[in-house]
């Protein structure tokens, strides 16, 4: 059974920071796309960042660039979502996303097939 496990979320204050850790099982991803998405209440699922199969090359969305950052460790099956510099607005569920069908990063949450549970963040002001 493929399995994707967020942990790492929690309350943060602005301006603090927090990192996000995704664990695979039941199948690797090494030769796959990966990427974080957000939700807040009452708003769609959004691509936060994502990251090619061997973190050649990588997207972030632009609310979050420069304070974000995407990395994975294949040999670990793992991907990671650094959060610097954080904002109330960054507030969400977060969640971990494989892209089976390619090595490249997509930024549309229809081509992600494999999604985890999600951790919420909550930052306060």
């Amino acid at each position: 059974q493929v399995q994707l496990a967020e942990s790492g979320g929690g309350l943060a204050q602005a301006g603090g920071s927090l990192r996000l850790s995704c664990a695979a099982s039941g199948r690797t991803f090494s030769t796959n796309a990966m990427a974080w998405f957000r939700q807040a209440p009452g708003e769609e699922r959004e691509i936060v960042a994502a990251i090619s199969w061997n973190g050649g090359s990588t997207y972030y969305t632009g609310s979050v660039s420069g304070r974000f950052t995407i990395s994975r460790d294949n040999a670990k099956n793992m991907v990671y979502l650094q959060m610097n510099s954080l904002k109330p607005e960054d507030t969400a569920v977060y969640y971990c996303a494989a892209h089976p069908g390619s090595t490249g990063w997509s930024r549309r949450v229809s081509d992600y097939h494999y999604w985890g549970q999600g951790t919420q963040v909550t930052v306060s002001s």
